[in-house]
């Protein structure tokens, strides 16, 4: 059930971007947006869809959200493959898009699909005072407090004297994953004009659980699974929360942290069911 659920909005929300794009001039640049756009799990666009549904928000007024996120999403993956950040020539089993074209297109790429999110967000059908709040706090969410943030530590850890500790892997990934998990799973109840505690308080431990099941997934992950290269951060010398807790370890605090995550949503009864199993899909994946 929850498979489908998730396949659904991943449809969905494919469609929704794929018109989006047809407002763009035809060309390179939208073929590459297009491209950047194709696939992926859309765990993001879901967290929206599913907060905005337990606060009584449609679907069709919540997509526009969901899209956004995800262009936000895309965005960051392809300038994190770029050769001066992540060096990566494989996403989503596909070539970079730095690869298929170049790296100022990547560039460009990521730069109007960043554009696009903030369009989308400011373009739906909500209030005046919904949609700055939106926009306010996606723009904290993915810049230099939040997501940008968090991969500005990843690269300074590449040259860090040391690697780092727990506690430092624990706040660049908040920064770097956690910062749109919590945007996207906070949505509805932004958009309904809600109280975001407890859908904060999930999508944390969620997010946590998510990187961790990363670096599981980067040791024992398959890479025709994943579709991208393994074992990157190993090779790298890099701390994760694998080297550092150990494999059997880390898999016992993702565990826990999901049910951290299912309690948040108690106050929700039946109605979160699906964030509830979002949660547990974090650290059964294989991608």
């Amino acid at each position: 059930m929850f498979r489908e659920k998730l396949n659904l909005t991943a449809a969905q929300v494919q469609t929704y971007l794929d018109d989006a794009l047809g407002a763009y001039p035809d060309g390179p640049l939208r073929d590459a947006m297009a491209y950047a756009l194709q696939g992926g799990k859309r765990l993001r666009a879901f967290l929206v869809i599913e907060s905005a549904t337990i606060h009584g928000i449609p679907v069709d007024q919540a997509m526009p959200i969901a899209a956004a996120v995800e262009c936000l999403h895309a965005y960051s993956l392809v300038h994190d493959d770029l050769p001066c950040m992540d060096d990566d020539d494989l996403r989503r089993g596909q070539p970079t898009v730095h690869r298929k074209w170049d790296e100022a297109t990547a560039v460009l790429v990521g730069d109007a699909l960043q554009t696009l999110a903030f369009e989308l967000v400011l373009a739906s059908d909500v209030s005046a005072d919904v949609k700055t709040d939106l926009a306010l706090s996606l723009a904290k969410a993915s810049g230099a407090a939040g997501m940008v943030y968090g991969q500005a530590l990843d690269i300074a850890a590449e040259t860090a004297d040391a690697p780092l500790s727990l506690d430092d892997i624990t706040t660049l990934q908040a920064g770097k994953t956690g910062a749109l998990i919590q945007w996207s799973a906070c949505a509805g109840a932004r958009m309904a004009r809600a109280d975001t505690a407890r859908l904060a308080a999930y999508s944390n431990a969620l997010g946590l659980a998510f990187q961790i099941a990363d670096d599981i997934l980067d040791v024992e992950g398959d890479e025709a699974e994943t579709g991208k290269r393994l074992n990157k951060d190993a090779e790298a010398g890099k701390a994760t929360f694998v080297s550092l807790l150990g494999l059997a370890e880390a898999k016992h605090r993702a565990a826990e942290l999901v049910k951290q995550a299912e309690n948040a949503l108690s106050v929700y009864d039946d109605k979160a069911e699906a964030l509830k199993e979002a949660a547990r899909f974090v650290i059964s994946r294989k991608n």
